[in-house]
């Protein structure tokens, strides 16, 4: 039975809609991300839909209000966790919020990165799979299966309806 671990990936848009709002993972030692490039989220609560758990999630890490997003796709990723545990993605572009965000979070320093950029850090290495979908512009969300192995992706397939 596949029982994933359910989460939310925002990735906040500047004003000018040139660079995205990113944690560099540099704090934790044993973090499984560190020293990685990341969107933020985290897991779902109880009670939570997924556009709560990315506000509260963007809140909690970046000090800022999310008032719009748009869902641009979903991830399977079975396997991905330290121990193998399964994830389910939410992945969200979010389009306007209010505040300045932090410069850094307990996990790592906040920073806004040029989309240019974006292939160049050092992230995870299936990021590089769907993150072209997030800021693509296509009106269809995508829906992605990447089965990891060791912290590295097997495959990547999605399809958009």
């Amino acid at each position: 039975m596949y029982s994933p671990i359910l989460a939310t990936l925002g990735f906040v848009l500047s004003q000018d809609k040139e660079s995205v709002l990113l944690v560099h993972r540099n704090k934790r030692l044993g973090d499984q991300h560190l020293g990685k490039y990341n969107g933020l989220g985290g897991k779902m609560e109880v009670g939570e839909d997924v556009f709560a758990c990315l506000k509260r999630e963007i809140q909690e890490e970046a000090g800022i209000i999310c008032e719009a997003a748009e869902l641009r796709g979903t991830v399977s990723w079975p396997g991905f966790g330290p121990g193998g545990e399964h994830w389910f993605g939410f992945i969200f572009l979010v389009n306007r919020f209010l505040g300045e965000p932090w410069s850094e979070n307990e996990e790592g320093n906040l920073c806004w990165k040029p989309l240019r950029e974006l292939e160049t850090l050092p992230m995870w290495e299936g990021d590089k799979y769907f993150l072209p979908l997030v800021f693509d512009g296509n009106d269809k969300p995508f829906h992605g299966h990447m089965p990891y192995v060791n912290g590295r992706p097997l495959s990547w397939n999605y399809s958009r309806v």
